[in-house]
């Protein structure tokens, strides 16, 4: 799509960069994602390389995170940075930054308050590898046939950590995860408090260098009770945005 930073209007937008020993990969996602955001954010999972210093170098504000996980990452970061969207990515190269303006458009054009990247209508090239993907597949599927069944929505995608949020929505929704689980914790949270929620149609690249940090044996069954207490809990009784139709929640480009 064709873009300029004027389509933001008066909105500041934010990248932030969630990421721990990303040396290799860093410098080049700042200065991709660095077009399409007014700042770009590195928070630094306590990195034992140089991902700190080549962030900082490449041009992006550096905060080192408390070490307790990605969601702890991604709560502090909320409370850091001085932006109405915030675009959360992996440092791994499996984002496109390209696709910053797919998800954070929606948000600014008052579309939505949380917009998150769907790998299910973009493509992945990590879920269909190896027998621990197809796990991770099938367990993001099941989910999101709760989560839909629960808030009547439509949602393809919940668990990508690709997307963007209303900075002031995700303050008032009280996350508490500190670890991978904030990114099912964000979705269901968002509706219980009757914000808007859809996906867009992002591609998921395989990571360039390394492996995952996630562990996936001892992560899903924090997902499944995420999921499990968070579907059990009534929804707020104050509405702030007025969650949009079913309809209007599916899978769709901005």
């Amino acid at each position: 799509m064709t873009f300029n930073q004027t389509d933001y209007g008066n909105f500041r937008v934010a990248a932030v960069i969630l990421a721990r020993n990303e040396e290799q990969t860093i410098r080049e996602i700042v200065q991709s994602a660095a077009h399409f955001v007014h700042e770009v954010v590195l928070m630094d999972g306590c990195s034992t390389d140089r991902t700190a210093a080549v962030a900082r170098e490449a041009g992006a504000t550096v905060h080192i995170d408390n070490g307790k996980g990605k969601g702890a990452a991604t709560r502090q970061s909320l409370e850091l940075v001085d932006a109405d969207v915030i675009v959360f990515m992996d440092a791994d190269g499996s984002h496109d930054p390209a696709d910053i303006p797919r998800l954070a458009l929606p948000i600014v054009r008052d579309q939505t308050d949380l917009c998150v990247g769907s790998r299910f209508a973009g493509g992945s090239d990590e879920l269909s590898i190896g027998f621990a993907q197809l796990i991770r597949s099938t367990g993001n599927i099941l989910m999101n046939i709760a989560i839909n069944k629960r808030w009547n929505t439509s949602l393809s995608d919940t668990l990508n950590g690709f997307r963007a949020i209303r900075r002031r929505a995700a303050l008032s929704i009280g996350l508490k995860e500190n670890r991978h689980t904030i990114e099912q914790e964000m979705v269901m949270k968002m509706l219980r408090h009757g914000y808007r929620v859809m996906n867009v149609p992002t591609h998921e690249y395989e990571r360039k260098y390394g492996r995952s940090h996630i562990n996936i044996w001892k992560e899903w069954p924090m997902f499944v009770w995420c999921v499990i207490t968070n579907i059990a809990r009534k929804d707020s009784s104050k509405n702030f945005a007025g969650a949009i139709p079913r309809s209007n929640q599916a899978t769709r480009n901005p």
